[in-house]
């Protein structure tokens, strides 16, 4: 490999990690909001365990499911600049 395609390497997959980096940071703070939001009106609306058990239930299920999805775009992302970089 030349030093040009190393550089396009290390720059993807520094790239792929930052873009990582940043949705775990904002889906934590969405999250950490949605959960301080939702606790705040069932306590004024109703007091009940239950809707805070499902609620949180269904933001962490979305939440894991952004991440997976973001983490493998991101990961094909690189894989295909690496393959078209080491093919051509």
């Amino acid at each position: 490999m030349t030093v040009v395609e190393t550089a396009i390497i290390v720059v993807a997959v520094g790239f792929s990690i930052t873009v990582i980096k940043i949705t775990i940071i904002v889906v934590v703070v969405v999250v950490v909001v949605v959960v301080v939001v939702v606790v705040v009106v069932v306590e004024v609306v109703v007091e009940v365990v239950v809707v805070k058990v499902v609620v949180a239930a269904v933001v962490v299920v979305v939440v894991a499911v952004v991440v997976v999805v973001v983490v493998v775009v991101v990961v094909v992302v690189v894989v295909v600049v690496v393959v078209v970089v080491v093919e051509t």
